[in-house]
């Protein structure tokens, strides 16, 4: 399994980033975009670029600034300077876009594409098919602003169902859900870990530290999962021939893969 939770921190509080690294984060987005107002933008990325070069980096993303802003240009040169290796590109509207990206960055460094726009739906599939796109991630605040969509809920299905679909069909990680406002809600948070899992999504986008142990615990199997798993491929290896049934349903191949990604759960790098 991959990443599933992605903590922001602002890109111009430095003092944060080690504490957003001892969160329980999967992944740590430092953000040069949303969360730096435009006239700390410069400073934010000098800083930043001085603490990557003695950071450990294994677990960091860079979201820059969107194609078309006054900072984009620096921010990727930064990038390619300091050794990141993940890097998050807002707004991302189309495959020549993310191309021109890629080709100012060192050939190893992957690309989160966050979708979040209406453009960014059309052109999903050859936004997925760039080589170095690893995952979607879904702007969900900023696409119904751009699509004039009001609801975080059912209004979204159709994209979240697109997103597992082009996420799949390019062979990528499963997408990554979008924030949950609501900072002392928990309940609400869970609740929109659960749609989103449901959905085929396997991580989630968080903007608080207190987000993280439920997202986390929210996108890994429990412990009823894990017992249901055990029982299928205890009984897969009686029954290795055909078609079985564990608690009263029938067990094929499909659901044989399904209780093989449960049982050998792990999360990997961002």
């Amino acid at each position: 399994m991959d990443a599933r939770s992605y903590l922001f921190v602002p890109g111009d509080r430095p003092e944060r980033f080690m504490k957003a690294l001892d969160a329980g984060a999967d992944a740590v987005v430092i953000d040069l975009e949303d969360a730096v107002a435009p006239a700390a933008k410069e400073h934010a990325r000098e800083g930043l670029q001085r603490w990557l070069m003695t950071a450990d980096r294994s677990r960091l993303i860079v979201r820059v600034n969107a194609v078309g802003t006054p900072w984009h240009a620096e921010d990727v040169e930064m990038v390619s300077r300091s050794g990141a290796s993940v890097v998050m590109v807002p707004k991302s509207d189309s495959a020549q876009q993310l191309a021109d990206v890629v080709a100012r960055l060192p050939s190893q460094v992957r690309i989160v594409a966050l979708i979040e726009t209406v453009a960014g739906v059309v052109a999903m599939r050859e936004i997925a098919a760039v080589p170095s796109v690893v995952r979607l991630a879904f702007g969900t605040i900023d696409f119904c602003a751009d699509a004039g969509i009001e609801g975080l809920g059912v209004e979204l299905d159709y994209v979240r169902s697109q997103m597992v679909i082009e996420s799949r069909h390019a062979g990528l990680a499963a997408p990554i859900d979008g924030v949950t406002l609501e900072l002392d809600n928990l309940e609400r948070l869970t609740e929109h870990v659960a749609t989103a899992r449901r959905f085929g999504f396997t991580g989630k986008l968080c903007i608080h530290p207190k987000q993280v142990d439920r997202v986390n615990r929210g996108f890994a199997p429990n412990e009823e999962e894990r017992r249901w798993a055990a029982r299928v491929l205890a009984a897969c290896s009686e029954h290795p021939e055909g078609a079985f049934a564990v608690d009263g349903k029938l067990v094929d191949k499909p659901i044989v893969d399904r209780a093989r990604r449960i049982s050998e759960f792990e999360v990997q790098a961002p």
